[in-house]
């Protein structure tokens, strides 16, 4: 076998070794990139669930004392009427 060929041959091996390396190296960062993506999305969700069940409690509380002061000014016109 000519040395020419061989030498080809080496490298092509050596390049087809480097390659798989390379891809396995990446194909684990792209795993945990992915997860530690998925990691934010769930805190973040987790926070954004946190200030929608805040916001809902305020509307609720609201809800009430907007009712509270209907009563109340419905008291006070009842109360000027009567005086």
């Amino acid at each position: 076998m000519p040395s020419e060929i061989l030498v080809a041959l080496i490298s092509l091996a050596g390049t087809v070794i480097v390659a798989v390396i390379s891809y396995i190296g990446n194909s684990a960062g792209a795993r945990r990139a992915a997860r530690e993506n998925a990691e934010m999305v769930q805190y973040r969700l987790q926070e954004l669930e946190k200030k929608v069940d805040k916001h809902n409690n305020l509307v609720e509380r609201m809800f009430k004392v907007e009712g509270r002061v209907e009563e109340l000014e419905h008291d006070v016109r009842d109360l000027k009427t009567k005086g």
